[in-house]
């Protein structure tokens, strides 16, 4: 009789786990398609602010021409303490290049989520110390999210190859060149235009959609890091949204270029 209690409570317990899943990745999958199609999210356009000058101007759109080679898009929150460390190895790497290639044209956009520490700051330390022509800050006022920060990033960035990276340096900037060739590889076939960037010269890579998604996925099993056995189901139910909201084949949304 008492095993039979048990096994009843079980099962309750069970039926009820199972609905609360269910009811998770369903209101996550109705915000994903809410948001995909209703951006009355967004409450006001960005403010990019000149330190120097303590004025307040428009952002440039992504539909403007393309002013600069490349632009890194840095998404932070609350990242006071770890900004820096990855503002000085890009920006160290990017002065590098643009010695060498005087071709290569840069800008590093932070963009504020909301932080409540001194991000903000830090940022703009890096405006007076480059150059508002080289490190923009995007103030989103407050907290938006990751991907919105890195949407706003985007369409108020003014280069030919757009690049997110993440504030905490988990992606070492050097590695930028490696995806930069794919990017050129893919963009010089020119499909959209069926000929090739190489035999009309006055094309360039901005001129051929192209987007690259990389993926640390096949790196699963060397992993040293172990996840809690809520975090792989948590982990397994956002890839299920995303694949019913952009569809298959993306297997890493998070990790940076």
């Amino acid at each position: 009789m008492g095993g039979a209690v048990i096994w009843t409570a079980f099962e309750v317990l069970l039926i009820v786990a199972i609905m609360l899943a269910f009811g998770v990745v369903s209101a996550m999958v109705l915000e994903t398609f809410r948001r995909r199609f209703n951006h009355n999210h967004v409450e006001a356009p960005p403010v990019f602010e000149d330190p120097n000058s303590l004025n307040q101007v428009p952002c440039p759109h992504i539909f403007d021409s393309a002013e600069k080679y490349i632009s890194l898009i840095v998404p932070a929150y609350n990242e006071e303490n770890r900004l820096a460390g990855t503002l000085d190895e890009t920006l160290n790497y990017l002065q590098q290049r643009a010695a060498k290639d005087k071709s290569f044209t840069y800008e590093v956009i932070i963009v504020d989520d909301g932080s409540a520490d001194g991000t903000t700051r830090v940022a703009f330390d890096y405006v007076k110390r480059y150059l508002v022509e080289n490190v923009r800050v995007i103030l989103l006022g407050r907290n938006h999210g990751k991907g919105e920060a890195i949407r706003k990033g985007m369409l108020h960035s003014r280069g030919e190859i757009l690049l997110m990276l993440d504030a905490d340096g988990a992606t070492k900037v050097t590695d930028l060149e490696k995806l930069e060739n794919q990017i050129i590889a893919v963009a010089r076939k020119g499909h959209e235009f069926g000929q090739s960037i190489a035999s009309d010269s006055t094309l360039r890579i901005a001129d051929v959609l192209v987007a690259a998604i990389g993926s640390r996925a096949h790196l699963e099993e060397q992993a040293l890091a172990t996840r809690k056995w809520y975090r792989n189901f948590l982990m397994k139910g956002f890839h299920v949204v995303v694949m019913l909201a952009v569809g298959s084949g993306i297997r890493d949304t998070q990790v940076v270029f």
